[in-house]
C-alpha cells in the first residue's frame, strides 16, 4: 500500500473512532437500560472496525488478497441468496456448479487477467449451462422460477461484486500501481452514501420512496444522502485518476445505482417474507445487506472507468 492508501484509511480509522465515542457518549446519557437505536449504532460501528480490518489486511496483500476476499463475500453472498429461495432435488447440479465451478472459475479468470472471458463468463455461458443442468432432472415445476433463482444468484453474488476485484485488473494510464485506491473509493462512497441517507431519512424524512418496497427509505433521505455522498467523491478525487467533476459525476452514478440496487434487493426480501438477508454481521444483517448497493454499483463502475481511462 502506498502513502495514499495508508493515509486513506488512517482517515477512516480517525472518523470510526469519533464515531465509537459518540455512540459510546450516547450510550452513557441513555442509562444501562436497553435502547434500541443506540444499541443498533454501536453494533453497526463495532461492525464496520471489524470490516475495514479486513479489508486492510487484503490490501496489504495486495491483488491476490482482494481477490480472496472478495471470493468468500461471493460465496456467503451467493448462499445467502440461494437460502431465501426455493429449491428441488433436481436443482442440485446447478447449485453444485454454481458454488463449486463458476465461483471459483469467475475469480481465477480475474487473477489470470483474462477480460474477454471474465466479462462474459456467467452472463453468457453459464446463463445458457445452468438450465440445461436443471433440465437433466425432468422437473418442470416452477421450472423458470428456479432457473432464473440461480441464474441471478450468480449474476448479483458472483459476477457483480467479482467487478470490484477486478479494477484491479485495470491499466489505467498515469495510474500505475494504485488500483487499489479504485477499490476503496467505490467501497467508500456508495457505502457513506448508504449511512447519509439513513441519517438524513431519520432526521429529515417525511415522504416515503418505495413504502412497499423499503419503508424506511425516503425521498429526503435520498437527495440528502446521494448529495452528500457525491460530495464526499468528488473531494476524493486526489486517490483516483478523475478530476473533480469527474469523481462528482462518477460518484453520482454509483450512488444512485447503489440506490436502486437496495431497492431491488429489498423487493426480493419482501417477496420472501423476511427483513434480512441473514445475521452475518451484527448491527447489518446478512452480507447481502451490506453488499447489495455495491452489488449493483460496482460494475457499472468498472466499465465507465476500462471504457473512458483504461
Amino acid at each position: 500500500m502506498d502513502d495514499n492508501t495508508l493515509s486513506l484509511f488512517a482517515g477512516i480509522g480517525a472518523l470510526l473512532l469519533l464515531a465509537s465515542v459518540i455512540g459510546r457518549l450516547l450510550k452513557w446519557r441513555a442509562g444501562p437500560e436497553p435502547h434500541a437505536v443506540i444499541d443498533n449504532l454501536n453494533a453497526r460501528i463495532n461492525a464496520w472496525w471489524a470490516m475495514v480490518l479486513v479489508i486492510g489486511i487484503a490490501f496489504v496483500f495486495g491483488k491476490y488478497g482482494v481477490i480472496l476476499l472478495f471470493y468468500f463475500v461471493s460465496f456467503y453472498a451467493l448462499r445467502e441468496f440461494m437460502t431465501l429461495t426455493p429449491t428441488r432435488r433436481s436443482d442440485y447440479p446447478a447449485l453444485v456448479a454454481a458454488f463449486y465451478v463458476a465461483l471459483p472459475l469467475q475469480y481465477l479468470l480475474i487473477a489470470m487477467d483474462w477480460y474477454g472471458l471474465f466479462s462474459i463468463f456467467i452472463p453468457v455461458y453459464l446463463f445458457l449451462f445452468l438450465p440445461i443442468l436443471a433440465s437433466f432432472g425432468g422437473d418442470t415445476t416452477r421450472f423458470l422460477e428456479r432457473a432464473s433463482k440461480v441464474q441471478w444468484g450468480l449474476m448479483i453474488a458472483v459476477y457483480c461484486l467479482s467487478s470490484v476485484p477486478a479494477l484491479m485488473t485495470l491499466d489505467i494510464p498515469g495510474y500505475e500501481g494504485r488500483n487499489l485506491l479504485l477499490i476503496a473509493w467505490l467501497i467508500l462512497v456508495v457505502q457513506i452514501s448508504d449511512v447519509l441517507q439513513y441519517v438524513c431519512g431519520k432526521l429529515f424524512g417525511k415522504r416515503k420512496v418505495a413504502p412497499n418496497l423499503s419503508p424506511s427509505k425516503t425521498l429526503e433521505g435520498l437527495v440528502g444522502g446521494v448529495a452528500l455522498a457525491t460530495l464526499v467523491g468528488a473531494l476524493l478525487c486526489w486517490i483516483t485518476p478523475f478530476s473533480f467533476w469527474q469523481a462528482g459525476l462518477m460518484a453520482l452514478t454509483v450512488n444512485a445505482m447503489g440506490f436502486f440496487g437496495g431497492l431491488v434487493m429489498s423487493a426480493i426480501k419482501r417477496d420472501r417474507g423476511v427483513k434480512d438477508w441473514g445475521h452475518m454481521i451484527e448491527g447489518h444483517g446478512g452480507m447481502l445487506d451490506r453488499m447489495d448497493s455495491v452489488c449493483f454499483a460496482a460494475p457499472v463502475f468498472f466499465h465507465f472507468v476500462r471504457y473512458w481511462w483504461a
